[in-house]
């Protein structure tokens, strides 16, 4: 999902501040709004000696519930207490939970570290492909924590039935709201046909080997840090076919690499971008005024809608 720039309006800094002193640390002095992520809000929380963690506020929906949620930050921190360090999980709170309901969602937080993440999505360094590998094969490779949910299909069989619908009269609703309709209603052939390619791959998912995996593993989710390479955002941890976290190593030519199995790449390339145009659809069929999250969600739409597919992978790069 598309950038978030700006705060929350139903959540307050001052709000944040009360909440992560009431159940992390009750010496924090200050928090910070921070214009990063993908669909979630987060702020740097400072206490006496500077940043200490890093707060993060999900809401619930279609992606999430309280239940689900829970699950997937509890098996992070089964993960690392494993000995997975390359695992930044949440911490649990004075009560021993994970989260702490508010608004509309739930309040979590991380310990801060100081370090830049990695790149903006694709592996573009052959160090850091070498380290996704060995850091995946271990995290595959792992025993599943309790509970960890499965993987199921998050594309509707009638989603193109569904999106013929919505486009069916004008999105008189924002700047972006016609030329967001007029590209979707274009597309619909091929929506259709991704819809039904993704459901038969899923249900080919079946039959293959289900491991743990993080489920979004770009390199907007990886922090440099002077031990190495730490992911975070564990907030889509499931069951599933290890390729759900392949993408990033295909797409930068690593596919053979990870003896990456060409169907379920092609299911979770689909199941990404016929979630994203659904997500974007519903966006601008709704109003909306133009923000900077606007303008980055119409490009993220027109990109889905347009760019050719993952698979099959360029050459290996090494």
């Amino acid at each position: 999902m598309t950038r978030v720039l700006g705060p929350p309006t139903e959540l307050t800094d001052l709000e944040v501040l009360r909440l992560v002193r009431a159940a992390w640390d009750d010496t924090a002095t200050g928090v910070e709004h921070l214009a990063v992520g993908f669909g979630a809000h987060h702020w740097r929380v400072d206490g006496p000696a500077g940043p200490s963690l890093f707060a993060t506020y999900d809401r619930f929906g279609t992606r999430h519930t309280v239940d689900s949620l829970t699950s997937a930050y509890a098996g992070a921190i089964r993960l690392a207490d494993a000995g997975l360090e390359f695992v930044l999980a949440p911490l649990r709170t004075r009560s021993g939970g994970v989260l702490v309901p508010v608004a509309q969602g739930a309040l979590s937080c991380t310990p801060w570290v100081d370090a830049a993440v990695v790149g903006e999505g694709t592996v573009d360094d052959a160090d850091v492909a070498v380290a996704n590998i060995a850091d995946l094969a271990r995290l595959h490779a792992a025993d599943p924590p309790a509970g960890l949910p499965g993987w199921a299909p998050v594309v509707e069989p009638d989603t193109g039935d569904r999106l013929a619908g919505l486009v069916a009269n004008p999105w008189t609703t924002g700047p972006y709201g016609e030329r967001a309709r007029r590209a979707v209603a274009g597309r619909l052939p091929a929506i259709a046909t991704w819809a039904r390619r993704y459901l038969a791959l899923a249900e080919a998912a079946a039959d293959r080997r289900w491991v743990v995996t993080h489920g979004e593993t770009h390199t907007r989710n990886q922090l440099m840090t002077r031990d190495g390479i730490r992911f975070v955002d564990w907030e889509s941890l499931k069951l599933a076919p290890r390729e759900r976290d392949l993408a990033t190593l295909v797409q930068a030519g690593y596919g053979a690499r990870v003896d990456a199995d060409p169907e379920m790449v092609e299911l979770f390339d689909l199941e990404w971008r016929l979630a994203e145009i659904v997500a974007y659809a519903h966006w601008f069929a709704a109003p909306h005024t133009g923000t900077d999250d606007d303008r980055i969600a119409y490009d993220g739409l027109l990109d889905e809608l347009d760019r050719g597919p993952w698979w099959p992978p360029a050459s290996d790069p090494r």
